[in-house]
């Protein structure tokens, strides 16, 4: 079963980077206690409209390489933030400037944390 979650996250990522999402990290909530999933992804885009393309890029990328689709997607019609429920791996895609009001990444203090380098 890990290895799944293991390939879920690899074709979320892989989703983002196809629409050339932005200062991917990936945060590993494993280890805490009473977290809502395992996996949070989190991206920015730099427009709107990016960050629909990048939701339905990870929609798409994920049905094809592991069968799984989001048991809910909430923002897609605004696209400042999107967030897509995965059970395993909740997938958050912003513009830059709701990512660091909201700055997510650091609310799990206790989390593993992996950037994924952008592809130019």
């Amino acid at each position: 079963m890990e290895n799944k979650k293991d390939e879920l996250v690899e074709a979320i990522v892989e989703g983002l980077q196809e629409k050339k999402g932005r200062d991917i990290v990936v945060a590993d909530l494993s280890g805490i206690p009473d977290a809502v999933c395992r996996y949070f992804v989190i991206c920015s885009g730099g427009s709107p409209l990016q960050v629909q393309a990048l939701a339905h890029s990870v929609g798409d990328t994920c049905r094809t390489r592991v069968a799984a689709k989001p048991l809910a997607v909430d923002g897609l019609g605004r696209g400042s933030w999107v967030a897509m429920d995965y059970a395993d791996a909740i997938v958050h895609i912003f513009l830059p400037e709701l990512r660091a009001f909201y700055d997510i990444e650091h609310l799990w203090a206790d989390a593993d944390l992996r950037s994924i380098p952008n592809l130019d």
